[in-house]
């Protein structure tokens, strides 16, 4: 059962530093045998095989009285069933996709309040919301646009303001 025990908590060692790691060991075996087994490879599949694979020969040794070869290839059917699930869980997580990240050119069109008086040929402030999220822009307009007045974005000259016009009442 020593044995057993040994190869567990070897595995639960190399996922402990593929955690603090991440990633800097997986690159050794990157290519093995062709790209066939790319991220089969990968240090939490080796480390996940090898924890279980211990583990369950341990139980299956002390817990059920199994000899030494039996409860090898029971931890093994296990160890192979935890790498794989590692494999599968690791591949949803690099497939999973962001939105798309908002710009200033989301912003035209939209409309917003003033909330520092935009003076004739100045700079005022207007809120926007923008991804959902209220934003605070420097604002010009043709011309003065009083404090709380709603406004539409016509251009996005900057990064940080925008161009804006009065919406007609």
């Amino acid at each position: 059962m020593a044995w057993f025990l040994g190869i567990g908590i070897t595995g639960v060692v190399l996922l402990t530093l593929s955690l603090i790691f991440d990633g800097v060991v997986d690159g050794l075996l990157d290519g093995a045998l062709g790209s066939g087994l790319d991220g089969w490879l990968s240090l939490p599949v080796v480390a996940g095989f090898l924890a279980m694979t211990g583990f369950g020969g341990a139980i299956a040794q002390g817990a059920l009285g199994l000899g030494a070869v039996p409860a090898a290839g029971g931890g093994a059917v296990l160890g192979a069933g935890t790498g794989w699930l590692t494999y599968r869980f690791s591949q949803a997580l690099l497939r999973d996709q962001t939105a798309v990240t908002p710009t200033g050119e989301d912003l035209i069109g939209t409309s917003g309040k003033v909330v520092t008086a935009i003076p004739a040929g100045g700079f005022g402030e207007v809120l926007l919301r923008l991804a959902g999220q209220p934003v605070k822009f420097a604002a010009r307009s043709d011309g003065p646009v009083a404090r709380g007045t709603e406004v539409w974005v016509e251009a996005v000259p900057t990064p940080t303001s925008v161009l804006v016009r009065p919406v007609d009442p």
